[in-house]
């Protein structure tokens, strides 16, 4: 477990994050983190809960509009 204080950052508060914690999250500068409320707490990932709704919706017509998507993607 670490320990991090919050700090004021302009108008907002914020905490920094160790080098350790960027690298096992594989993220740098620019990069998006999605914060998800959990029964356990606050949940932080580089994972976006919207993008799967996205590839589920795509699966479900990929292969009945086959066709149409190959031309869309030329």
């Amino acid at each position: 477990m670490q320990i991090q204080k919050v700090r004021k950052v302009g108008n907002s508060l914020g905490i920094t994050l160790p080098k350790e914690i960027l690298q096992k999250l594989r993220v740098k500068e620019g990069d998006s983190l999605f914060i998800t409320e959990t029964p356990d707490g606050v949940h932080v990932t580089t994972y976006d809960p919207d993008f799967e709704k996205a590839m589920a919706a795509y699966r479900k017509v990929s292969t009945k509009y086959r066709n149409a998507l190959r031309d869309l993607a030329k």
